[in-house]
């Protein structure tokens, strides 16, 4: 026994002798290989072939952290890559679409393939107007020179506009006597033609909306199912009143419905609503700007009284702006808060910050990039308007004087064409737009996938017949 224990032959090590040839492990091990294999060759090579022709860029592996990144020229001087809800810097519209005379405190909604401004003073803290411009908007992110719309039938500045359900609708404001007022006026368009209406009191229209007491500088937001009058001034002084009027079966309006008061008395200030929250910030209080953000919670639909908003809170920290500021203007786009330029109380600013809430409805802090700030002379009393990934801003007040000018600023900054990471790479594609370019894609990845399924079989093959395949690689090196 013991003699033919010693004369026994050794067994087979693999990887660098760790493991037994025959065993278990090496065995897992190689079965763990060739289903990533055939993963990598039956789904990853297939899908990066459909995006390479339909995508600008690929990325090839993991690409982790990146130290080399180029970024298109189209960037600018914005950081590459840029940083995610960067605005790429402000363009200043030619002189031929500048609004026919200079504007601040009005307000710009965008009706369709309608740019609308309405409203809003001559000079800074002059009367109010009651004109109405009109511009169309193009596919390509520009607008039209502008054109004298439907006259109010009063005039108004710093009133709360929206365009809701084919209509336009402002509400309050400062009057051509000063006060606030709580007029509500309705332009309709026409469904079929696109051509504006004139402007009815809400009498006229037979809409109880009307506000339920007078309010200037009031912000405004759009919900689901209606709209949302947040703060204001009354008169005397910023205000917390919070109203909303909801859609009824008819798609019209209904009167106005007290909500549950603002945390602080706010005016001038910016309202946006995502997801189950209603965020509301800048402004001013009693004692000027404010850089707090007020907070609202939504009812959800399981609520006895859904979409109402329940409460109203301010956190320390992150989620406040890191300025105060009034006048400003903002925004809300791809699921992000904006602020552009206002006051700091003395002068007009230009800095732009934005931030992005989590689904818990909490913002761990507030971005800002030079690059993305309003040109040196600043911004207040200005009107913003999102179409599409652009953004504009139309009239307002500089440091030297009003204007009647606007700018565009672009939301979706171009990812870099080319990375180099430490276990990938982004590199550039073919980007083939349209319906063309989604079929090339898919024969693309059919062919990519019919390729690597051969090639798999073709392994299988070898394998499974180890004798011919070293055979005829034997006769082939022979040949060569």
């Amino acid at each position: 026994m013991a003699a033919q224990t010693l004369t026994a032959g050794t067994r087979r090590r693999v990887l660098f002798g760790l493991l037994d040839a025959e065993s278990w492990s090496w065995a897992s091990l190689k079965a763990f290989f060739w289903f990533i294999v055939i993963i990598f060759m039956l789904g990853y090579i297939p899908d990066r072939a459909y995006y390479f022709t339909v995508f600008p860029t690929i990325d090839l592996g993991l690409l982790a952290w990146s130290p080399v990144n180029l970024c298109p020229a189209s960037n600018e001087t914005l950081p590459c890559p840029a940083p995610e809800g960067a605005v790429l810097p402000w363009q200043p519209s030619p002189s031929q679409v500048a609004l026919p005379q200079p504007r601040t405190d009005g307000a710009a909604v965008v009706a369709g393939t309608k740019l609308i401004y309405i409203g809003g003073s001559q000079t800074a803290g002059g009367a109010a107007t009651t004109t109405t411009y009109v511009a169309n908007l193009y596919p390509d992110g520009n607008f039209s020179s502008w054109t004298e719309g439907p006259a109010l039938p009063s005039a108004v500045k710093n009133e709360s506009a929206a365009f809701l359900g084919g209509s336009v609708y402002v509400f309050g404001g400062t009057d051509a006597s000063g006060q606030p007022t709580k007029t509500a006026y309705v332009l309709t368009i026409d469904p079929a033609t696109g051509q504006l209406g004139q402007w009815q009191s809400a009498a006229d229209a037979k809409l109880p909306i009307d506000l339920p007491a007078p309010r200037t500088a009031a912000a405004i937001a759009v919900a689901s199912d209606g709209l949302v009058i947040v703060g204001g001034d009354g008169g005397s002084g910023p205000v917390a009143d919070v109203w909303k009027s909801t859609i009824d079966k008819g798609g019209k309006l209904t009167a106005w419905a007290p909500q549950a008061s603002l945390f602080r008395p706010q005016s001038h200030a910016i309202a946006s609503i995502i997801g189950s929250y209603i965020w509301v910030y800048a402004g001013q209080d009693a004692n000027g700007p404010v850089g707090a953000v007020q907070r609202g919670d939504i009812a959800p639909a399981s609520d006895p009284h859904p979409g109402s908003i329940v409460r109203w809170g301010i956190k320390n920290g992150p989620p406040n702006l890191p300025v105060a500021r009034t006048g400003a203007t903002g925004f809300m786009a791809n699921d992000a808060l904006y602020l552009v330029g206002g006051s700091d109380g003395k002068t007009p600013r230009g800095e732009v910050f934005w931030a992005t809430p989590n689904i818990a409805g909490e913002i761990a802090g507030w971005e800002h990039v030079p690059a993305s700030d309003f040109p040196a002379m600043g911004l207040a009393g200005s009107s913003a308007v999102v179409d599409g990934s652009q953004a504009f801003l139309i009239g307002g007040t500089t440091s030297g004087g009003v204007t009647g000018s606007s700018a565009r600023g672009n939301l979706a900054p171009q990812p870099p064409f080319f990375q180099l990471g430490l276990v990938g790479a982004t590199v550039p594609a073919l980007k083939l737009s349209g319906e063309i370019g989604q079929q090339l894609g898919y024969l693309n990845a059919a062919g990519a996938g019919t390729i690597d399924f051969v090639i798999l079989i073709l392994i299988g093959y070898a394998f499974a017949h180890r004798d011919q395949t070293r055979a005829f690689f034997a006769r082939f090196r022979r040949r060569g």
